[in-house]
């Protein structure tokens, strides 16, 4: 059953629009999503493996760590920045996608602006804040008009790009899991604001590293087990 008013063509090609904007924005962000052999989603690539969770994570943990050592904002910051220009500047002489190779760095060149600005290690986190509460916000845009994010993007992987809108079990499915997805941005807000508020850095700093790319990684995975097919359990069974 089709949703009353749509037309399948339309719906069809207005979603090939959507997913390619949202594989391009994907694609620069350094996150491809894509299956195993076993027909499970590959969660270490979808976050850039090894090197990809390592660029990640360790200028923010070098940034905690020399701070709670030495409590000097500048020498934090000027370690994390030194570490994520390497990390760009590596992935340019490797010929990297521009994009993806400077992202890591001006994030982290953002939070050090933000911090140097107030002299309040705290403000180093701000902006992650606030990028939260915009992803959350979209998210739950996608579900309210029924174009639910993680239906856009795992239909693809599964073949389903033009047909699982038109499924009511499958729209359902990918619904709940976007559902799961917002929950995630919800947390780490719930977690880090009262945080920064109290301005708990050493907390505000675990909390982030915890619920930033290893918590995404879970929630990906968990999500893409929600919205198997019937006969991918079935085949998945019977292995």
């Amino acid at each position: 059953m089709q949703d009353p008013g749509v037309n399948p063509s339309n719906s069809a090609r207005d979603e090939r629009e959507h997913h390619q904007s949202l594989q391009d924005a994907l694609s620069m962000a350094g996150s491809q999503l894509r299956r195993r052999e076993n027909g499970e989603v590959d969660v270490m690539h979808a976050v850039g493996g090894v090197r990809g969770l390592v660029e990640a994570l360790l200028p923010g943990f070098l940034f905690l760590t020399v701070y709670l050592v030495s409590e000097s904002l500048y020498v934090s910051l000027a370690v994390a920045g030194a570490v994520a220009l390497v990390f760009a500047a590596v992935r340019l002489v490797q010929r990297g996608k521009l994009v993806q190779s400077v992202s890591g760095f001006v994030g982290v060149l953002i939070c050090a602006v933000v911090a140097l600005r107030t002299g309040d290690a705290a403000d180093y986190y701000v902006p992650g804040l606030w990028i939260n509460l915009a992803y959350g916000l979209g998210v739950l845009l996608s579900i309210i008009v029924r174009w639910p994010i993680l239906g856009l993007i795992y239909s693809f992987i599964r073949d389903e790009v033009g047909t699982w809108r038109t499924v009511p079990g499958r729209l359902k499915a990918y619904q709940k899991a976007t559902w799961v997805l917002f929950a995630m941005f919800v947390v780490r807000l719930l977690v880090q604001v009262p945080l920064y508020l109290a301005d708990h850095v050493a907390g505000l700093g675990a909390a982030r590293l915890l619920m930033g790319t290893p918590l995404y990684a879970a929630v990906l995975w968990v999500t893409w087990m929600m919205t198997r097919k019937p006969a991918d359990v079935l085949a998945e069974e019977r292995s």
